[in-house]
């Protein structure tokens, strides 16, 4: 038995469907994915790591981004939302974008993982992400856990890994900016343990 034809789009088609749907999508490969909605978990966790990031670099050249940012990887072509995206100096937009929409330079980018995109996320998307030129550091949150991976561009071009867990720090060499993993979890609604 055969197998049906994929058709697959260029990034420019990408980019007219998901201006047509008004649904954010993920292009990989010439193919047109639809992500799926968060958490009320995940949303928290995105908004807690933006909104410390952007007090820690509200007087640097730096823009912090929410998941409506549209990050390209032009070595691979991937097109995706992370859920949290710094930028600093000047923002460099995609040139195949005709609506000029998608960024092509994070100097970080956060994944705040669910268990449906936790493999995808540790693995061919990160594997995307470190073909950005720009790129020194990946945020890779656990949702079941007090957990923060920080993936690190070193100077001389690997790739590191180092865990921050409740309780501890998270480094940002990249921008110089330290985060309390207690804070990016904090929920105030919460009901405290007993």
């Amino acid at each position: 038995m055969g197998q049906a034809a994929r058709h697959r789009f260029t990034f420019a088609e990408y980019v007219s469907i998901e201006e047509d749907s008004g649904i954010k999508h993920e292009f990989v490969d010439g193919g047109v994915f639809a992500m799926a909605g968060g958490t009320p978990t995940h949303a928290a966790i995105t908004m807690n790591v933006g909104r410390l990031l952007g007090n820690a670099l509200q007087n640097r050249p730096c823009t912090v981004y929410s998941p409506d940012l549209r990050v390209r990887v032009r070595a691979t072509g991937l097109g995706t939302y992370p859920d949290v995206t710094v930028i600093c100096g000047k923002l460099e937009l995609d040139p195949e974008d005709p609506r000029r929409h998608t960024a092509v330079n994070p100097k970080l980018v956060v994944e705040v993982l669910s268990p449906s995109t936790e493999d995808y996320d540790r693995g061919d998307k990160l594997g995307h992400y470190k073909q950005i030129p720009s790129l020194e550091e990946v945020l890779l949150i656990a949702h079941d856990r007090r957990e923060i991976e920080i993936v690190r561009r070193e100077p001389d071009g690997t790739w590191s890994r180092e865990i921050a867990r409740e309780g501890q720090v998270v480094r940002l060499a990249s921008l110089g900016v330290e985060l309390l993993v207690d804070e990016i979890y904090r929920d105030p609604l919460a009901t405290p343990a007993p």
